[in-house]
């Protein structure tokens, strides 16, 4: 009976931490595409300060309802590593759609940090099955045939560098992983805390990136308005990511979060009517599949 309790117990865990880390990608998704959106009309260093700081008010606000333990160093430390691995990535992937389309730098970002998030998961002592790490080769030709459709079809699509796309969607990808391994790492001791000090780690990287570079001011209103949309979607996002983690593992969590250019290529074609080359679906397909596998295995 003891161990039937542990067994429904920890069955259960396992499909909530599922329902939060999709309810993470939906987050993140929209947080792209409202990004991305803005970073095509203004500078894309103003558009992650303003949603750096709207991010940090939105998690401040949840603080108080999940941060009952005071903080650990170690926990702050990982979060704030975890901030400054997100803060780059985001900067990266919004650069990457301004040089490629939503459907290419999004997915490659994507197939990159559950890749490296489930290689670091097997570092840290977890043993992903041949299922999982079936998916995880599956990746290459997944990014080869996404950057492939990219070359051949992004001048169609008003953008002129595809290949910067493509580079700047893999850099993207291994700083989300960070994001993902940091936030893992930090534990559930100290509640949101680590999200916190992720949260401040943005704003100062941002803070300091806009200051370099002169773009201390804000955005024009539409812009603003958007840039605030994805740093609050992005904030649930990475709440919904922290808690999914600690009840799951990294190789789950990661790789269903990293779901999330599905939402911003559905919004994308949606809002904008971007279009799908088949070479380009077909490595999309292959992404999904990747991303499917890896799930698949890690939850065995």
């Amino acid at each position: 009976m003891v161990f039937r309790s542990r067994q429904v117990h920890r069955d259960n865990g396992g499909m909530l931490a599922i329902v939060l880390a999709l309810a993470s990608a939906i987050g993140y998704g929209s947080s792209d595409f409202a990004a991305g959106l803005a970073s095509r009309a203004v500078s894309v260093i103003q558009v992650t300060l303003v949603a750096s700081v709207a991010a940090l008010v939105a998690v401040a606000a949840a603080l108080p309802f999940a941060a009952h333990r005071p903080p650990t160093l170690a926990a702050l430390a990982w979060g704030a590593a975890a901030g400054l691995g997100g803060t780059t990535g985001a900067l990266a992937l919004y650069y990457g759609f301004r040089h490629a389309a939503f459907s290419v730098a999004g997915p490659l970002s994507a197939v990159g940090a559950a890749g490296f998030s489930v290689l670091a998961g097997l570092l840290m002592g977890e043993r992903p099955t041949a299922l999982a790490l079936a998916g995880t080769v599956l990746a290459l030709p997944a990014i080869v045939s996404v950057s492939a459709s990219a070359a051949r079809s992004d001048e169609a699509d008003g953008h002129g560098r595809p290949a910067a796309g493509v580079a700047l969607g893999l850099v993207a990808g291994a700083c989300f992983a960070l994001l993902f391994i940091g936030l893992n790492r930090a534990g559930s001791g100290s509640g949101l805390w680590p999200v916190a000090a992720a949260g401040v780690a943005d704003v100062v990287v941002a803070g300091v990136a806009a200051a370099v570079t002169g773009n201390l001011r804000l955005p024009g209103a539409r812009a603003g308005w958007l840039a605030a949309v994805a740093g609050a979607t992005g904030a649930a996002g990475t709440i919904f990511y922290f808690f999914a983690t600690h009840d799951g593992f990294l190789a789950v969590t990661a790789v269903l979060t990293s779901l999330y250019p599905a939402v911003t290529i559905v919004l994308a074609r949606i809002a904008l009517g971007e279009r799908l080359t088949r070479l380009r679906v077909t490595g999309l397909a292959l992404a999904a599949v990747c991303v499917a596998l890896i799930a698949a295995g890690g939850a065995g």
